[in-house]
């Protein structure tokens, strides 16, 4: 159930003007992994199992209350086809914080993990942050990528890591929550005196070094 600070999603979020920040977040992945069922869990709070295959990229925007603070969540939802890579690359600059998603009954989705954190360092801010969802655990019997080799991967590229359900709503606020809340650390330590300047002007920025990040719970 959504909390009185979390106002569901729809056309008068597009369109209101009236939040603190606005935060561009991204989803990538390998096709499949259930990035657009994850956005629409989220967003809506819907499941819908036969989701087609994003073409090239769609977004929702969800506007939520973290810290005191009005924020609006501008939230992309990639095609992970190679054949729409080039398109899909053009989003990440820009972008603040990244869910870097597979699929534990899929490993080469866990394979391809790699070459999308390094899409991200290519593409995106030095300073994004980024939090890596093995998602559709409620598919325990079909699991092929065990929980603690999402956790060492995530920790060997320096990201937080989630196991997560769309399907039975399993973390799925919970690590949008966390993406934003560790957004809001670095732009308030890149706000101190005492740090590197990081803001270009182009609004609130996020820290350049990132911090260490603790281990999560898994569902």
């Amino acid at each position: 159930m959504a909390s009185a600070g979390d106002p569901p999603a729809g056309p008068r979020d597009a369109a209101d003007q009236n939040f603190d920040y606005m935060f561009k977040l991204l989803l990538i992945g390998n096709s499949s992994v259930g990035k657009t069922s994850f956005l629409f869990r989220y967003a809506d709070d819907s499941f819908t199992p036969a989701f087609v295959s994003t073409v090239g990229i769609d977004f929702k925007v969800k506007t939520v209350y973290r810290h005191d603070k009005r924020i609006k969540l501008q939230i992309w939802d990639t095609a992970g086809q190679e054949r729409y890579r080039t398109i899909t690359t053009a989003y990440y600059r820009g972008a603040m914080g990244f869910l870097l998603m597979y699929d534990i009954s899929n490993q080469e989705s866990f394979a391809a993990v790699q070459d999308w954190a390094t899409q991200i360092k290519t593409y995106s801010w030095d300073n994004a942050q980024v939090i890596l969802v093995g998602n559709k655990c409620d598919l325990e019997d079909e699991r092929v990528v065990p929980t603690e080799d999402g956790q060492r991967l995530a920790d060997d590229l320096g990201f937080e890591f989630f196991e997560a359900s769309a399907k039975e709503n399993i973390n799925v606020k919970q690590v949008f929550e966390r993406l934003v809340d560790v957004i809001c650390e670095k732009m308030n330590e890149s706000l101190e005196p005492s740090s590197s300047p990081g803001s270009n002007g182009k609004g609130p920025t996020v820290g350049d070094t990132p911090a260490p990040q603790p281990s999560s719970c898994s569902c």
